[in-house]
């Protein structure tokens, strides 16, 4: 299992979570632990192997009950927890933690659609086929907004606390944007928006001052609404103890306007 699919089920879980009115703070936990799997470039899978779930633990934020989890996914497939009442997540009690999915509308984009991740609701609502399942505009528009919120919140679960420089950030943004033009980059098959996953999203990783980065161009629903899929560049960084990420896209109002700014600084 790869890491992008460890941090999907880690996201998943959050949200079924978030969905049974557990613990802010028990949620906040799988979301971080997602950016963190995300942010590393060795597949956790050699990390098990090499160290077992020990090796795990020494990635920031993730202690002895995610590592069991994580290990689990890695060796059997399985989702499971050191928690008694958690376990397997059920992809249509997943659905129901949208608003206005029932058990029956989600047994149906199970069964009709094949939809079992939140990923796969968006992808099939940007392309009409919720109508398929009875879906009207105005239940349509607000699964979108649900969605946007759900999905954009499992990328940054809470303040960062320390972060690279807005100097490291544009610097590591103009060189993304500058190798992404050409064909040195490896390139990744997001989930999102890539239904025949192609992989052609470019991916860049460096480390600046202590930082492990890496740099990808958003695509994000409003991403793809605005056409700003070559322009919008989110970078997830790392250090061992803090974790987040930053959006760096071009200025379109304001003395700044046409310039790279780095949003929220």
């Amino acid at each position: 299992m790869d890491n992008a699919t460890i941090a999907r089920k880690l996201n998943d879980y959050a949200t079924y979570l978030e969905g049974e009115d557990t613990n802010v703070y028990r949620v906040r936990a799988y979301r971080r632990a997602a950016a963190t799997v995300l942010a590393q470039e060795r597949p956790l899978a050699e990390v098990v192997n090499e160290k077992g779930r020990a090796g795990l633990e020494e990635l920031p934020g993730i202690g002895p009950s995610l590592a069991y989890t994580i290990e689990g996914l890695i060796r059997t497939g399985e989702f499971r927890t050191l928690r008694p009442d958690a376990g397997h997540v059920d992809p249509e009690r997943l659905l129901t933690s949208l608003p206005g999915i029932g058990r029956k509308l989600a047994r149906t984009l199970h069964d009709q659609l094949g939809i079992t991740t939140l990923e796969e609701v968006e992808r099939a609502a940007h392309e009409g086929r919720l109508a398929q399942a009875g879906i009207g505009p105005k239940r349509l528009r607000g699964l979108i907004d649900a969605l946007a919120g759900r999905l954009g919140r499992s990328q940054l679960s809470e303040p960062i606390q320390g972060e690279p420089s807005v100097a490291v950030l544009l610097a590591i943004d103009d060189e993304y944007r500058r190798h992404a033009e050409g064909a040195a980059l490896p390139h990744r098959a997001p989930r999102r928006f890539n239904p025949q996953h192609e992989p052609w999203l470019p991916l860049y990783v460096t480390d600046r001052d202590g930082w492990r980065c890496r740099a990808l161009f958003s695509n994000t629903a409003l991403a793809h609404r605005l056409g700003k899929t070559n322009d919008w560049v989110v970078i997830a960084f790392h250090d061992g103890f803090n974790s987040g990420q930053r959006t760096v896209v071009t200025e379109t109002r304001g003395d700044l306007r046409g310039l790279r700014v780095v949003r929220g600084r």
